[in-house]
């Protein structure tokens, strides 16, 4: 783009055709605004031209997920609540991607208020027959289609890592705190945040670089120095110390799965790194603490809406019903799972002691059929909702920075390794990450034709 080998006028018609031809089948976007998105195009392509390259996203095509506000753009949550809601304000991160000079599409398909699995239309570019993944399965679903370069999402239990994982694109949610949730309608205020997902983790790293930071309009900001995240990137992982927690990551996966995995740890030594087995007991016992801490925070916010009849009605049964479900939360429960989240996030501490970065699978199965609500792994019937979170929430629950990566295939169907830091240490995942792409070349594969599939 800076040599002006090919123009952001060219990068943005060839990704709105793209979704011209293939979107119809994947449902990825929610809206697209191919008139505004084409004419802010040419003003990247006139500043670049007179010299005014803002950087490597200047001209970039990306999708915001439907719960990021944007001024003059319809923010719908997901949702047939909010479906007329105008913002008079951009999300933190749209401004400063727009300052980047990154180019917006529209809107990428989510699950409703980033609850439930009644999932829309969107479908996984793999296998359209399958799901994509939850909350912000339509931002995992437009990178891996190819229509768009990035896309931002929105993570709570996993809603970033686990798309990423499903459809075999890379998902970085950075520590709490790190990047700002301002102007991104709520769902879990303890809990979420807001991250990218892309091909590569080095497009990770970019954006990274360009919406981290302190923010006022966001209370749970932190005001911690921003690292540069592209230094330290290619310094690959001889003589890191990866940890391995023998609890709970290795129950109840299926066995392809389980297999990708082990060899993904074994390439991670095979570049260098020490592989060992860590402790962290209470993990398996943090799912309660995720559910009271989430329906008791979601029922709160939506607690205005659900009073007003004409906008209770227009909720899904499934989510009214999660919904109303929050109000059975006693204080008692929410804090008890708040202490039970302190007494992991101290095992995750000490586990720190002795490694540089954790390494588990990003989810125990494959992505399951879309009209599918339990599947079987290990003989035992699970919940879909339950089974594609087990491995992701615990990061949610203790605020550190976790990484999705591609990292092979089970039965046709991407499989994803999650890496976890320290608080704030964004840097090192993204290098142990890096390291990982360039010993393998799993995020290069593409999915095949969605059209051609789609019978």
């Amino acid at each position: 783009m800076k040599a002006r080998a090919v123009s952001p006028v060219e990068l943005t018609r060839a990704c709105l055709e793209r979704i011209e031809r293939v979107d119809h089948v994947v449902h990825a976007f929610v809206s697209v605004d191919a008139e505004h998105a084409v004419q802010d195009a040419q003003s990247a392509e006139r500043e670049i031209k007179a010299g005014h390259y803002r950087g490597p996203l200047h001209g970039i095509p990306i999708g915001l997920k439907d719960n990021y506000d944007t001024t003059g753009v319809a923010t719908r949550n997901g949702s047939r609540v909010f479906a007329d809601r105008m913002s008079t304000q951009d999300a933190t991160t749209w401004v400063r991607l727009q300052e980047a000079g990154a180019i917006l599409l529209g809107k990428t398909t989510m699950s409703e208020a980033a609850w439930g699995v009644d999932f829309p239309p969107v479908r996984n570019p793999w296998d359209v027959r399958r799901n994509p993944g939850l909350s912000s399965g339509g931002s995992g679903a437009a990178v891996a289609a190819g229509l768009c370069f990035m896309a931002m999402g929105s993570d709570t239990g996993g809603s970033i890592r686990i798309p990423a994982g499903l459809s075999g694109v890379v998902g970085l949610k950075a520590t709490y705190g790190r990047v700002s949730r301002a102007g991104v309608m709520p769902h879990t205020w303890s809990l979420d945040h807001a991250g990218p997902l892309s091909r590569r983790v080095e497009d990770a790293a970019l954006v990274l670089s360009v919406i981290a930071g302190h923010d006022p309009r966001d209370p749970a900001s932190a005001d911690v120095p921003v690292g540069d995240y592209l230094s330290g990137l290619k310094k690959g992982v001889r003589g890191m110390r990866i940890g391995v927690p023998r609890e709970h990551f290795w129950d109840r996966i299926e066995s392809g799965v389980e297999a990708v995995v082990r060899q993904a740890l074994r390439d991670l030594e095979g570049a260098g790194a020490q592989v060992k087995e860590v402790s962290i007991p209470h993990m398996a016992a943090a799912l309660g603490a995720i559910l009271v801490t989430e329906m008791a925070s979601v029922t709160a916010w939506h607690d205005k809406y659900l009073k007003q009849p004409e906008r209770r009605a227009k909720y899904t049964p499934e989510v009214r019903a999660l919904m109303d479900a929050g109000k059975f939360i006693f204080a008692t429960d929410f804090l008890k799972a708040q202490r039970l989240r302190r007494a992991l996030t101290d095992e995750v501490r000490a586990a720190f002691d002795s490694v540089d970065a954790l390494a588990t699978p990003t989810l125990p199965l494959c992505a399951w059929d879309v009209s599918e609500s339990h599947v079987q792994i290990d003989g035992q019937p699970e919940h879909v909702l339950h089974a594609c979170w087990r491995f992701t929430y615990p990061w949610n629950l203790t605020g550190l920075p976790a990484l999705s990566v591609p990292c092979g295939f089970a039965a046709d169907l991407p499989v994803g390794l999650q890496l976890v830091g320290r608080p704030f240490d964004e840097a090192t995942v993204l290098r142990v990450g890096h390291a990982y792409q360039e010993a393998t070349r799993w995020h290069e594969r593409r999915p095949p034709d969605p059209v051609g599939r789609a019978g």
